[in-house]
């Protein structure tokens, strides 16, 4: 039985059990709303009045916060021309489940997600204590599930800290989802639109490994104890800088081995065992190829059982595309330890490709477009380190005109050298 209805100081509202309570007309039937406060309820009141006075009336959604992003992210195609790849899609999914589905009740309905509580959200985000008991809560969830023992109990001083990258990348599905709520008409406005996420200062702990290069001496001593039915891959991943998802999408169709210049056509990758587009435009490119590499590769093709234009050039012993979690495992690391560079993965070829780059006298954007980036500033702003810090020697401004054939003195126009005419031009 429901309680029963008690006045208020403010005519229309009423308080029913701990909720107040208040009516309105639309179209000559009677809506009910109830909040949590006095204070909310008038507010709401006046707003609605307000609004079917004006004719702005929309009828608030009943729908939850649940019901409403499970059945969004499984439509939701993007705002981009590039659209919305399944590999994010599966990303969007995680991160509601293990994120935002712990944190706001299943009740919670889409009409009570307001910035105060996204602001909560992220708050609650960025407690490291909060996250140890979700991760807690979790972990038991799923030893029921399993038949298995609980996790045992958490001590008071437990800490999951999730950096701010981390806590962007949970916001961007619930950013994108009340946005589509907007444009479908179940709510006003979006509560994640403009709330202030953590930059909070990151510890500098000395850790480099991400971002070293291998010296030559170990990138050869690596090549020559790798295993040799791998080596090939790694070959062309020192020669070529391809990210590991591109390397392990490779097709033999995508690699010219004919003709004067050979290269290789970076046209897709494979993220989580998953055919997709690249990352970004750039990073569709042609990359090219010594005759020495391309020789490796002949005889790659030559050896393997699967040589069809469709067959994957790295493929496992059944024909189907190389794990590289398993390749990190059981050929990567053991070697990588071996050559003295236990710290290496694969994205350390990447690094040492762009540093033997630099170090031949490739500009920023050669580099830039060798790896697929989409800018060279962002190519610079990564591999600043690997660039000598000296200034070198001074400009001699005098050899450099005389090589070009400039006179210091002033020449009437058509007195100018061709040389310079032609150079004048080039400019």
């Amino acid at each position: 039985m429901a309680a029963p209805l008690v006045k208020t100081k403010t005519p229309g509202i009423y308080k029913r059990g701990s909720r107040y309570v208040f009516s309105y007309r639309v179209s000559g039937k009677q809506r009910w709303e109830s909040c949590r406060t006095l204070e909310e309820a008038r507010r709401a009141k006046s707003a609605r009045l307000t609004d079917i006075g004006r004719g702005e009336f929309e009828e608030r959604s009943r729908v939850t916060f649940h019901e409403y992003a499970t059945e969004w992210v499984d439509r939701y195609q993007g705002r981009g021309r590039r659209g919305f790849r399944d590999s994010t899609r599966d990303d969007y999914r995680r991160q509601l489940d293990q994120y935002a589905f712990a944190h706001f009740p299943p009740r919670t309905k889409l009409t009570e997600i307001t910035p105060s509580a996204v602001a909560r959200f992220a708050g609650w985000l960025c407690d490291g204590n909060a996250q140890a008991k979700r991760v807690h809560a979790q972990k038991a969830a799923q030893a029921a599930r399993g038949g298995k023992p609980a996790p045992p109990p958490l001590s008071d001083d437990a800490a999951v800290d999730l950096s701010d990258a981390t806590v962007r990348n949970i916001m961007a599905p619930i950013r994108a989802c009340l946005g589509t709520a907007v444009r479908e008409g179940l709510i006003r406005s979006n509560p994640a639109r403009d709330i202030d996420l953590p930059h909070r200062p990151a510890v500098e702990d000395g850790n480099e490994d991400d971002r070293r290069a291998l010296t030559r001496e170990q990138l050869a001593v690596f090549l020559g104890i790798v295993h040799p039915r791998h080596r090939a891959f790694f070959q062309l991943l020192a020669a070529t800088g391809l990210r590991v998802s591109e390397a392990i999408a490779l097709q033999w169709q995508h690699l010219e081995l004919d003709g004067s210049s050979p290269h290789v056509k970076v046209r897709r990758g494979i993220v989580r065992g998953k055919v997709g587009p690249l990352k970004t435009r750039h990073s569709r490119r042609d990359v090219p190829i010594a005759h020495e590499l391309v020789r490796v590769l002949r005889k790659h093709h030559d050896e393997s059982e699967w040589r069809g234009d469709d067959d994957p050039v790295f493929a496992t012993t059944t024909g189907t595309i190389i794990a590289p979690n398993n390749l990190s495992r059981r050929v990567l690391k053991p070697a990588a330890e071996e050559a003295g560079a236990s710290w290496a993965g694969f994205h350390t070829f990447r690094h040492t490709c762009a540093s033997l780059l630099f170090a031949s006298g490739r500009n920023a954007v050669q580099v830039q477009r060798w790896l697929g980036h989409h800018s060279a500033a962002f190519t610079l702003a990564t591999y600043v380190h690997l660039l000598d810090g000296d200034v070198g020697e001074p400009l001699d401004l005098a050899a450099v005109l005389s090589a070009n054939k400039v006179q210091t003195s002033p020449t009437p126009n058509d007195a100018i050298e061709p040389e310079l005419v032609g150079a004048e031009s080039a400019v």
